[in-house]
Order: C-alpha cells, then sequence, then structure tokens
C-alpha cells in the first residue's frame, strides 16, 4: 500500500495555527498501521473535549474553538481524519472505508487512553465519531453534535430532513437533488480543492486561511480520501455505511448520558438532524438545543466563539 506523508513545511506558519503537530499509530483490520496526526492543548487534568472534523477540512477548521476551550481549562483533543491534514494519506480510494474510519478513531482514543471524552462532531465527525463511541461507550461522557447527520436510509426518516435520504416501499428511495449533486461533483471533478468549499459557504476567507484549508494536499495525488468520503456516504438501506448507521443509532436509544445539539439556523444539507438526535436519544432530554444564529455549515470557522461559549457552559452544566 502506498501511504503519502504531506511534507512538514506545508504547515509552517499557518494563520492562527500555532498547535504543533502529536502523532501516533492507530491500526484497523487488514491494512498497515498508520500515523494520525492531532493537536492536544490546555491542561492534562482537564476535562477531555474530542474535537471531530468533517469532509474536505481538518483540524484547523476547529483553531478558534481550540484556542477557547483551553483558555477555559479543558484539555483539548483535535486529531485529523486519517487521509486529511498531518495525518498519513493511503494513496488508493478503495484504502478508505466507513468501517476503517471509525476503527481508526477507536483506535486513537484507546491508544491515548482518553477517558471521561466529550465528543464534539461536526459533518463526517458525527457518523465516525458516533460509531465509534458505540463499540467503546464506556469511554465517553457527554456529546456536542454540530451540524452533523448519521444516514440510515430507514424511512421513518420521510419528512424530517431538509435533504431527504430515506426508503419507500418496494425497494425504492427518496434523495434530494441537491445530495446527489454534491456526490457526483466529487466524484467527477478534475480536482478537488478544499478551501473553495469553505470560502463558498463560510467565506469570504483570507488568502492565508485558504492556504491552510489547502495545505495537507500538495498535488491531486494526496486526496484520494477527500475524494472518497462522499461516495461512502449512504444512499440506501443496504449500503454497509447505513447498517453502521443503523447499529450506531440503536447504541444512541441506549445513551442515557448528556447530550447536546449544537446546530447553526443556515445549513440546509444537515436541518434537521438535530431533532432527529434529540428524539432518538435519552440523553438529550435535560438540554435545550443550542441554535447558533448566523451561521453556514462551517459554523467553527464563523461562530467558533459561539461554539466554544455552548460546549463550555454544557460540560460545566452536566458535571
Amino acid at each position: 500500500m502506498a501511504v503519502l506523508r504531506t511534507p512538514e513545511d506545508r504547515f509552517d506558519g499557518l494563520a492562527d495555527f500555532p498547535y504543533e503537530a502529536q502523532y501516533i499509530e492507530v491500526t484497523a483490520r487488514d491494512i498497515e498501521p498508520l500515523r494520525m496526526a492531532y493537536v492536544d492543548e490546555g491542561p492534562r487534568d482537564g476535562p477531555v473535549v474530542l474535537l471531530l472534523h468533517g469532509q474536505p477540512t481538518w483540524s484547523y477548521l476547529y483553531r478558534h474553538v481550540i484556542a477557547a476551550l483551553a483558555a477555559a481549562g479543558m484539555r483539548v483533543i483535535a486529531p485529523d481524519h486519517i487521509g486529511y491534514g498531518r495525518s498519513d494519506k493511503p494513496g488508493a480510494a478503495t484504502d478508505y472505508t466507513f468501517k476503517r474510519h471509525v476503527v481508526w478513531v477507536e483506535s486513537f482514543v484507546t491508544g491515548l487512553d482518553l477517558r471521561d471524552v466529550t465528543l464534539v462532531a461536526q459533518d463526517w465527525g458525527g457518523p465516525i465519531g458516533l460509531s465509534a463511541l458505540a463499540r467503546i461507550p464506556h469511554r465517553f461522557a457527554r456529546i456536542v453534535l454540530a451540524n452533523t447527520i448519521l444516514h440510515t436510509c430507514d424511512p421513518d426518516l420521510a419528512g424530517k430532513l431538509a435533504w431527504a435520504a430515506h426508503g419507500i416501499d418496494d425497494g425504492r428511495v427518496v434523495l434530494q437533488e441537491a445530495l446527489v449533486d454534491y456526490l457526483l461533483h466529487y466524484a467527477r471533478a478534475p480536482e478537488i480543492v478544499p478551501s473553495r468549499y469553505v470560502d463558498a459557504v463560510a467565506g469570504p476567507l483570507s488568502a492565508e486561511v485558504k492556504a491552510a484549508y489547502d495545505a495537507p494536499f500538495p498535488d491531486p495525488s494526496y486526496t484520494a480520501g477527500l475524494r472518497q468520503m462522499t461516495a461512502l456516504l449512504p444512499l440506501t438501506r443496504n449500503d454497509p455505511g447505513a447498517a453502521i448507521g443503523r447499529a450506531t443509532m440503536a447504541a444512541l436509544r441506549e445513551w442515557t448520558k448528556p447530550l447536546l445539539t449544537a446546530y447553526s439556523d443556515g445549513d440546509p444539507a444537515t436541518r434537521g438532524w438535530d431533532a432527529v438526535f434529540r428524539a432518538a436519544t435519552p440523553g438529550a432530554a435535560a438540554f435545550e438545543p443550542v441554535i447558533i444564529a448566523g451561521a453556514g455549515h462551517f459554523l467553527q470557522e464563523t461562530h467558533g466563539a459561539e461554539l466554544a461559549a455552548a460546549i463550555t457552559a454544557f460540560v460545566q452544566a452536566s458535571s
């Protein structure tokens, strides 16, 4: 297996990101061990907060959240998924599967021996992080979900999501056109440049910030995992990812520890999922949902202070 490793000098002098990378080896079945990068800031004896990014970003997206949480006395850990940021990047798209992403995060949490963890998950950080949590729930104390999803394609999702993705009778599915367009674009685009997507939703970004989002990918050979992640999004009930999602949702139905949703009011791609998670999870009942006004999908980029304040208040109230 060919594994690419972004040269370290690509990350020199990034705007508002003074954080040195820490590294740990993670494992998954039928693939060689890989090096996962992470930021580890704040007091070592503080409450552990695990920040999981999605696609096409990396831990840089959380830079404002990291600073605020560390200042509030928390130990903040922000890894880069395999294929992203400063982590290793297998060169073949088929090296990346939904299950492997889940197991890599599980390996990360157990490898660092993290306990009483507050999971904060956005975008693909949700299905990956929640599915890892479902495998090792004893290591987690609470959950914060921000603009994320957990596609199962179950018929009971009908009418609940702004971007429909659910089964109906006779083996048919209902899919939002924008969702299909999004997946097809990632499959067909000649190149994937992360800053273009972040800028379109959370911009205008400065040239320095755009360069930071693009830093992990010196050329298209580094973007196999970036491109493949959208192909892993379940679109039918038969998808292996949908089976993972159903198992994870079943675990959430048993989750009596605290859960908070902190969604923006300007993200149609994830609108409705906050209510789905709250309805499914007993641990959400005691906490009023947070709505972050004026933010889009990448709320960490534009409203990091507000998200960090919601996380801090939640951790303090539920400790």
